[in-house]
């Protein structure tokens, strides 16, 4: 990918090879550009890579491996991108899902909205219907996050398969909304709290537990997808215990 700016600093060219590796465009194990190269396509200095590259090495996102280089890093203790993250990826032309990441258990319903929290997010009445779809993130096999998406139901006189069951495809219902709208849609700040998780959400991550209730904190975030006319979805992410996860950029 061409970048060239004389005005690039340090931070400029982290936030390049961040990028690139939350798109899945450069895998773990892949070896990143040399010093020289880097110098040359950014058009900076060799102290300004070199702290660039250690800007990466300091988050986990790189290590040096000898005559190798420096090369992108395994991070097994980090969540897999939350969905607002996604959608962003998937907006800049980057791929659905991450290397090493599927999805499994796709459900799609039209329910109650008994959750008080979620009505009022999206601007209906409680007990008013809405359209639920739910999948289960996995890394290299492993349930790590539930992603759930609360959508309004007028989104369906739109985006007509969205109680499809299994995956709908490459294109987010964001994009195809939008195109047939005219409608930009924005999302809020991600809000995060703590709370126990539910039995089923455990049976989803594949977490066992003794017959005895015991309580497991989960972490779960929240982003309020807006389109001009008001809330068109509500995004949570329910994430394994015991991962580290990353703010949306």
């Amino acid at each position: 990918m061409a970048y060239r700016s004389s005005g690039a600093g340090y931070a400029d060219v982290a936030a390049h090879y961040r990028r690139l590796i939350a798109d899945g465009k450069l895998e773990p194990g892949d070896t990143l550009p040399s010093v020289d190269d880097i110098r040359q396509q950014f058009d900076v200095s060799a102290k300004t890579v070199s702290r660039a590259l250690k800007v990466l090495k300091e988050e986990g996102l790189a290590a040096s491996r000898g005559g190798l280089g420096t090369v992108v890093t395994e991070r097994p203790r980090i969540a897999p991108a939350s969905g607002a993250a996604r959608v962003d990826r998937v907006r800049r032309g980057g791929p659905n899902y991450a290397p090493g990441e599927t999805s499994t258990g796709h459900t799609a319903m039209l329910r109650s909205c008994a959750d008080p929290v979620i009505a009022r997010r999206l601007d209906v009445e409680p007990h008013d219907e809405i359209v639920i779809r739910r999948r289960v993130f996995r890394q290299d096999g492993i349930p790590k996050v539930i992603g759930i998406e609360f959508i309004h139901p007028r989104v369906l006189a739109v985006v007509s398969d969205l109680l499809k069951q299994g995956p709908r495809g490459p294109v987010h219902w964001h994009l195809e909304y939008e195109r047939a709208t005219g409608k930009k849609i924005h999302g809020s700040p991600e809000l995060r709290a703590g709370r126990h998780a539910t039995r089923g959400e455990l049976g989803l991550l594949e977490i066992e537990l003794p017959d005895a209730d015991v309580a497991v904190p989960v972490l779960v975030t929240h982003v309020v997808y807006h389109d001009e006319d008001g809330p068109v979805e509500v995004m949570e992410d329910v994430y394994r215990p015991g991962l580290w996860h990353e703010a949306s950029a």
